[in-house]
């Protein structure tokens, strides 16, 4: 009887197996991805199907997955290379990914478009989030290359157009494994030490893999939350990268960035400071010669070569106030007046001492008005008031 294996026996001289044999290393894959899992340690997990349905297990370790040029979809095409094996806890047949690429379309333009749209979605392209670029910077920063074409643009066309900005160059590769990630430590810099008023990033032109460091997504959030305004110089004319999406200006070529940091030269610098001058002096001119008209009008006025008019004026006037008051004080009192003779006629006419003076009487009892018989009795004492006095009665009878 043959010796009994344990499971983790079989499945370990299987691994040994399929990982000895030559034509299961660095085997090619065409398919489709689907059941995939981008895990957070950034390990990517998927099915590989083709045509016919048929489906192996994948896996990408985050130490290949980091130097992907574009983000995995389900349903997208690929094509992939690696290692066949087993994993031995499950048994499970799979392939372990070194390189992946899409199937159709280059890796590189797919994983541009991708991150274009993404971060265009997130709002970072917006113009409103533009910053004008300062008319005369007093530092200008760098960052690009020290060796190339670019950088030699850049300074000359700055000393020649603008030898009084001061220049804080930044060098750093701009292609290879780690431009990305220097490009976007410079710009932080700059941003942190607030160290130049305007930047120009970029570089000379080159092929779609030469500039893929100006299409890195960390790189395009450091621009973007960069206070300073930056130009991004980048490639030629008809080059564009997420650098130049994001950046406040994109200026076609190195030489171009320079340019518009510059807007001025000094010859036109000077000849506006003097077409400034000219027109100050114009303006100072014809000020004081309005000032020196007004002055000749005012001193040959009559108020001036004749003083003594302005006295006599206001004398006439003050008369011809003083004689329209007392007319008007005369012509009130006179209508106040008639006015009340007019209410004392009215109230002498209402008078109760009008109406006595004419032979009525007002009889009274304890003080009160008796205005009926049935108010006194035979033998009161009553009062009869007169026009003028009284009279002290006793009544003997009533009818």
């Amino acid at each position: 009887m043959s010796s009994i294996l344990s499971v983790s026996q079989l499945n370990r001289y299987v691994k040994s197996v399929i990982e000895s044999d030559d034509k299961l290393n660095g085997v090619y894959l065409r398919g489709e991805i689907s059941n995939l899992t981008l895990h957070s340690s950034g390990h990517i997990y998927f099915s590989l199907k083709d045509d016919e349905q048929c489906t192996i297990k994948a896996v990408m370790f985050a130490g290949k997955a980091r130097y992907l040029k574009f983000r995995p979809t389900g349903g997208m095409k690929v094509v992939v290379r690696g290692n066949v094996t087993i994993y031995e806890k499950t048994g499970s047949y799979q392939i372990i990914i070194e390189e992946m690429l899409p199937d159709g379309d280059g890796a590189l333009n797919l994983a541009y478009e991708q991150l274009k749209a993404e971060l265009a979605k997130e709002g970072l392209f917006d113009n409103e989030h533009k910053k004008p670029l300062p008319t005369f910077p007093k530092k200008i920063g760098v960052i690009t290359s020290p060796t190339g074409a670019a950088v030699q643009d850049i300074f000359r066309i700055l000393k020649r157009r603008y030898p009084i900005g001061e220049i804080i160059f930044c060098p750093v590769p701009v292609q290879g494994e780690n431009a990305a990630e220097d490009l976007t430590n410079a710009v932080r810099r700059f941003n942190g030490t607030k160290c130049a008023d305007v930047i120009i990033i970029g570089r000379g032109g080159g092929s779609i893999e030469d500039l893929w460091s100006f299409n890195d997504e960390n790189l395009a959030r450091a621009i973007y939350e960069c206070d300073i305004p930056i130009v991004s110089a980048v490639g030629h004319e008809t080059d564009f990268t997420i650098c130049d999406f994001v950046a406040d200006v994109r200026a076609s070529t190195p030489s171009a960035g320079a340019e518009l940091v510059s807007p001025v030269t000094v010859d036109s610098m000077l000849m506006q400071t003097e077409n400034i001058m000219n027109k100050m002096t114009m303006t100072v001119k014809r000020r004081l010669n309005n000032e020196f008209q007004r002055y000749e009008r005012v001193s040959n006025s009559r108020v001036f070569s004749h003083p003594e008019d302005i006295t006599d004026i206001r004398k006439i006037k003050f008369e011809m106030l003083s004689s329209r008051l007392k007319s008007a004080y005369t012509e009130k009192v006179s209508d106040e007046r008639t006015k009340f003779a007019e209410l004392t006629a009215k109230l002498d006419t209402l008078s109760p001492l009008k109406i006595l003076s004419r032979g009525y009487a007002v009889a009274k009892k304890d003080g009160e008005i008796i205005n009926s018989k049935t108010q006194a009795d035979i033998n009161d004492n009553i009062e009869i008031v007169l026009s003028d006095g009284s009279l002290e009665c006793t009544v003997t009878g009533r009818k």
